[in-house]
């Protein structure tokens, strides 16, 4: 018996609660199309994916970028642009560049083979503690604990953990906890099972402790009158309201579309152009000051062509739409095109793109729909 397992009772955490947790997963684990091998690329991907986006979610998403995307090498050959094209409409494209990166290093460094080790895959771009921890377990079965946020909600209510799981020292602790209890020969199904009954059943707003396999062993559930108070979290911030206009050239069935710098939010994506409503500006007025400034003309008449709203995880922005008349000619850089219906099946577009093209009758081709 391993150190940590004669520690088992010390840590706040019952023994009996591995053997709870697995014998429920045996008969609600849910098929994922990520758990049919334990192949450790598409672990990898779905561990990254579902860092942001809900399992149902990113079932889609998931699915659709291994078909084009299968191997490692399959990726690293790949162009940005088109990583991002199939990555569409699952946000924080961040995500989606750093895995290319880390797939060119894979097959530059290692014969496009991941590393079995939680250091070795910590050196891979964009890989955290968490999703190395993750692939270790669940691809190479490395006996390590992997909490993510519904595994730190999970273990915070089994052990009462008043802290903060943002902090490092929490999460540190309660991985030290479930360490205890973590079953060597079984790690990867132990991840899991906690990562779906946080999911499925010990949510953050309602949990459902009447039918939780581990009830018994839950602190939160038999010391607190609301389970649902752990973990404790920071108050949340209410979302900064964003007012931009964006103008719509046509020319001979072509749009004029812009690429966003490579890093910060939506990076490599193409939109119109456009940008915010400064203080005392129309929108009219901040759209003729926009083509202006970045593209160098004076546009003619501009007309409204609504309004688009949407919503991102720590803005909302309301996008105030104009048509162009004749602005004068506006030739293509790298970082500018006119775009036909066919280039906006293989250019990666903003959901809010999709919607002013959607709302002006083009078509919006090649996104998953998917929460942001």
């Amino acid at each position: 018996m391993s150190p940590a397992r004669r520690a088992g009772t010390s840590s706040g955490v019952s023994p009996r609660l591995a053997y709870d947790l697995l014998r429920w997963f045996g008969t609600h684990r849910r098929p994922l199309p990520w758990r049919s091998a334990r192949d450790p690329y598409r672990v990898w991907v779905s561990e990254v994916l579902l860092q942001q986006t809900r399992v149902e979610q990113a079932r889609p998403y998931f699915e659709r970028f291994v078909r084009r995307f299968p191997t490692v090498r399959a990726l690293a050959r790949a162009s940005e642009a088109e990583v991002l094209k199939f990555w569409q409409g699952a946000g924080y494209y961040g995500r989606a560049r750093r895995l290319r990166q880390a797939a060119r290093v894979l097959v530059r460094d290692q014969e496009g083979r991941l590393p079995s080790t939680v250091e070795g895959l910590e050196r891979l771009p964009g890989v955290g503690p968490y999703t190395a921890r993750a692939v270790a377990s669940l691809a190479f079965g490395l006996p390590v604990v992997a909490l993510e946020a519904n595994g730190l909600r999970v273990a915070a209510r089994w052990t009462r953990e008043e802290g903060l799981v943002s902090s490092a020292a929490v999460r540190s602790r309660l991985e030290s906890r479930l360490a205890s209890v973590l079953p060597d020969e079984r790690a990867a199904d132990f991840n899991e099972a906690v990562m779906e009954l946080g999911e499925t059943i010990c949510t953050a707003a309602a949990p459902r402790c009447g039918i939780c396999p581990v009830a018994r062993h839950c602190r939160a559930r038999r010391e607190l009158e609301d389970p649902a108070t752990l973990p404790r979290v920071p108050a949340a911030r209410r979302r900064p309201h964003v007012r931009a206009a964006v103008v719509v050239l046509e020319r001979k069935g072509r749009l004029l579309l812009q690429r966003r710098p490579s890093s910060g939010l939506l990076g490599g994506l193409w939109e119109f152009p456009g940008g915010k409503i400064e203080p005392g500006e129309t929108p009219e007025q901040a759209a003729r000051r926009e083509l202006r400034e970045e593209l160098g003309v004076e546009p003619g008449t501009l007309s409204s062509a609504g309004i688009v709203r949407h919503g991102y995880s720590h803005f909302t922005v309301e996008l105030h739409v104009f048509r162009a008349g004749n602005p004068g000619p506006v030739g293509p850089t790298p970082t500018r095109r006119w775009a036909t219906p066919k280039d906006l099946e293989r250019l990666p577009l903003p959901r809010a793109t999709e919607k002013i093209l959607s709302s002006l009758g083009w078509p919006a081709h090649g996104s998953v729909r998917g929460k942001r």
